[in-house]
């Protein structure tokens, strides 16, 4: 099981190495995101699924007819006297005409390839809730230790003041607003534990075997490819796309299994018989043949009919690829340029704070300003870090929709 695993590992790491990237330090590794996903139960339902379709196909390729023995005894009562034990032995079957055995090999062949794609896309399904979890996780993780720490620049700032009340220097006033600014940050403070507490369990729920283990958010990078390049790599590799085009192609033999259909499969046989008291032997050959009629006609119109409507999901699905490879590409690029900006902003606001919180120690500046500075570089550095979340998010969606990230085998 260890020697499984970390083939797998490696294999799901190769495609990033192959494309000169490297793995992102703030995500779980090959190893465990394989793990996690393997063991995801829309992952094992897929899996089944391609255990059902091997089966299938197997069974198609044997034919759905099986021979038939039969028996018969009799006593004829002859007239004017005695009798005369008879009996028939019988033995034949449905066979298959008009290339239906290889059309069965096919559908059961597409069938199987089209549960392996369908397995591969619930890989691909299972990876992006995976991801979007566990940065739903980390960004909570970052908020609560943001507010952790202001919660001791209050408790400082609060007791600061109430010594300068004590000297004089303050008002009961300015000791009320600081003891109201710690209850109001102690508070976002649980608030922002209760997020963390949430999201953590709710990845720990949804995949237990993942070890929980906190990291920091990475530095975004601008996408190293084009809208075409991308929409290129990923159509090459979509599980999703290649379910689709191998629904069409299974609707298409079904049709002409319908169309063949309509040509009656014959039945043969070879029987024997003794009659006439044993003086008779009887050895012979049959062959019926169901007359074709309205039912097989109208089966064969309706799977025709059935390609169309596969055709055009297939073109829905290439479509709605389409729109999100654009959105993905538009999100990771403006979302970059945000948290840029949020970066900046942060920067500027933690300086402002700094220099307001040394200028209230000197007496400098009142404490509703420092107040007012202090909050204001919570929210930009709240703002900075979820920026962050959001381009990293809108990158690794990119590089899972492409195969480049914890790609499954």
């Amino acid at each position: 099981m260890k020697h499984w695993i970390a083939a797998a590992s490696l294999l799901i790491a190769a495609p990033l190495y192959a494309q000169g990237l490297t793995l992102p330090a703030d995500l779980p590794s090959a190893e465990q995101a394989q793990v996690a996903i393997e063991q995801d139960p829309g992952v094992n339902q897929a899996r089944h699924a391609v255990q059902a379709a091997t089966y299938s196909a197997a069974m198609l390729a044997a034919s759905p007819y099986a021979w038939t023995a039969g028996a018969t005894a009799q006593r004829r009562r002859i007239d004017g006297g005695g009798t005369s034990d008879e009996w028939n032995l019988l033995l034949e079957r449905t066979i298959r005409i008009g290339g239906k055995a290889g059309l069965d090999r096919d559908l059961g062949d597409v069938g199987l390839q089209h549960a392996k794609a369908q397995l591969g896309a619930a890989r691909n399904e299972s990876a992006r809730q995976l991801l979007d979890l566990w940065l739903d996780w980390l960004t909570a993780r970052q908020a609560k230790e943001l507010l952790a720490e202001q919660v001791k620049f209050a408790e400082t700032n609060a007791g600061a003041v109430d010594k300068r009340r004590k000297a004089g220097d303050a008002s009961l006033l300015d000791l009320n607003v600081a003891k109201g600014d710690l209850a109001e940050v102690q508070r976002q403070a649980n608030t922002a534990a209760a997020t963390e507490a949430k999201a953590q369990a709710t990845l720990r729920v949804r995949f237990p075997q993942l070890p929980l283990e906190a990291r920091p958010l990475s530095e975004p990078v601008l996408l190293e490819r084009d809208e075409a390049q991308w929409r290129t790599l990923i159509k090459d590799s979509s599980d999703m796309l290649q379910a689709a085009q191998l629904a069409l192609k299974k609707a298409e033999l079904t049709a002409a299994r319908a169309r063949a259909d309509r040509m009656p499969d014959p039945t043969v046989g070879v029987f024997t018989a003794s009659e006439g008291a044993g003086t008779e032997r009887i050895v012979g050959l049959s062959l019926s043949i169901p007359l074709g009629g309205t039912y097989r006609n109208q089966s064969a119109k309706e799977a025709l009919q059935q390609v169309e409507v596969t055709r055009a999901g297939m073109e829905k699905q290439i479509r709605d690829l389409d729109v999100q490879i654009a959105t993905l590409v538009s999100d990771a690029t403006s979302n970059f340029a945000s948290w840029q900006s949020a970066e900046q902003s942060a920067a500027a606001a933690r300086d402002s704070a700094r220099l307001t919180q040394r200028a209230f120690s000197l007496g400098e500046a009142d404490l509703q300003t420092l107040i007012l500075v202090r909050r204001q570089s919570v929210d930009a550095t709240n703002a900075a870090v979820a920026a962050r979340a959001d381009a990293l998010r809108a990158r690794y969606r990119l590089l899972i929709q492409a195969r480049l990230l914890w790609a499954s085998f």
